[in-house]
């Protein structure tokens, strides 16, 4: 199970995503840990099971226990986030972002692995989630500790590919049963 896998798995249509998702591993400039979380992260927020499984597959060869356990966590965490500061937003009255969400969120602040790493994970998925308030949230904390533009960047290119392979083999898996 791997990348290399759900490349093989996407139909002549799809050769722009087959190409970008072969790029995402090899040219990536985020560390490993960074790189692996993204796209595990990114794989969960999809609710897709074979994108699941073969990246999950191919990224417990690249992410310590720690690491593989935070990413599920990003992607767990900001399936909640996401919906309710998206609503929050969406509702247009600035009220309610004066009251508390009373959600726990304690992941976030003690997420087991390097702080930015879980928030690049947390921008991700909030990019497959939709929620402006989380991606500005969060590309806020990115930037105040020094992560450069263009790696936070590619955490969204990663989101948008991972995505894209997602809608792709679900939306062809359900074609070729009908």
């Amino acid at each position: 199970m791997s990348i290399d896998n759900l490349k093989g798995a996407l139909p002549g249509f799809a050769k722009d995503i087959k190409l970008n998702l072969g790029s995402l591993v090899t040219t990536s400039s985020l560390s490993e840990q960074q790189l692996w979380g993204t796209l595990l992260a990114c794989a969960v927020a999809t609710r897709s099971p074979r994108v699941i499984a073969e990246v999950a597959a191919e990224a417990a060869d690249h992410l310590s226990d720690e690491a593989f356990t935070a990413a599920k966590g990003a992607a767990a965490i900001m399936a909640m986030n996401n919906v309710y500061y998206r609503s929050m937003h969406l509702i247009g009255d600035e009220t309610y972002a004066t009251m508390p969400a009373k959600l726990r969120m304690t992941i976030i602040g003690s997420p087991g692995v390097d702080k930015v790493d879980f928030e690049l994970w947390s921008l991700a998925v909030s990019a497959i989630g939709g929620c402006g308030r989380c991606l500005e949230s969060h590309e806020q904390v990115l930037r105040q500790s020094g992560l450069p533009r263009d790696q936070i960047q590619e955490a969204i290119r990663i989101a948008a590919v991972v995505n894209a392979t997602a809608a792709v083999l679900e939306s062809e898996a359900t074609l070729t049963a009908v």
